[in-house]
């Protein structure tokens, strides 16, 4: 396969696989894939369901690590259900990718993800609390992802998404994006002014309705 590059022609960053091991669940047998890269210097993974086969139309979550929301079961936000649904919608079609980048806290970190968590528990809401701590409202990229789906043969996805920067940025990156799947909306008492936040202030969809086809990009 030739190198693979973005809309622009600039070679996406190189990836290297590490290994790979057969992973089975609850819904069904993935294989789970672990990349290293020398941008970020941290180890990115794919969960791969089936055989990916031409490329084309894959299933694909992009999905950026919460350790509150998925292993401690945080309900201040949305992240470990939106997680488990991919999971399950990926397994029930028998193909599909879910990217999982470690760009915990919307790039920020754990520890400032943290400290973001008490701003708000003082009336901030979670963008203005990243701004407080020096950071954007959202520093992740998503260029590896691209990379990662590019070496696994993917070339055009269907994307399980609420968010149009994820759109833009396979797009941007090479892969066409030919429908935007709505993950859904998982509102507590707990997160419903963080999910009012990425929607009026970060450009995030709302979850719900049918599924929406994109135009070519």
């Amino acid at each position: 396969m030739a190198d693979a590059t973005d809309t622009k022609g600039a070679p996406l960053p190189p990836i290297r696989e590490l290994t790979h091991a057969r992973i089975p669940t609850a819904v069904g047998a993935f294989q789970l894939r672990l990349y290293a890269n020398d941008v970020d210097e941290k180890e990115h993974l794919a969960l791969v369901a089936g055989d990916i086969g031409d490329g084309e139309s894959v299933l694909v979550r992009v999905h950026s690590e919460c350790f509150t929301g998925e292993v401690v079961g945080s309900l201040r936000c949305d992240c470990g259900p939106q997680l488990a649904r991919a999971i399950d919608l990926i397994a029930g079609e028998g193909r599909g990718v879910i990217v999982y980048l470690r760009q915990e806290g919307r790039g920020i970190g754990l520890a400032d993800k943290l400290r973001a968590y008490n701003l708000q528990d003082e009336g901030l809401d979670t963008v203005d609390a990243n701004l407080a701590l020096g950071h954007g409202a959202d520093d992740r990229d998503y260029t590896l992802a691209a990379a990662i789906l590019h070496a696994l043969g993917v070339r055009s996805v269907r994307l399980l998404t609420n968010n149009p920067a994820k759109v833009a940025s396979l797009q941007a990156n090479g892969l066409d994006v030919v429908e935007r799947v709505p993950m859904g909306r998982f509102e507590t008492a707990e997160n419903a002014g963080y999910l009012r936040a990425k929607v009026e202030r970060m450009g995030h969809l709302g979850g719900e309705g049918d599924r929406q086809g994109l135009p070519d990009a």
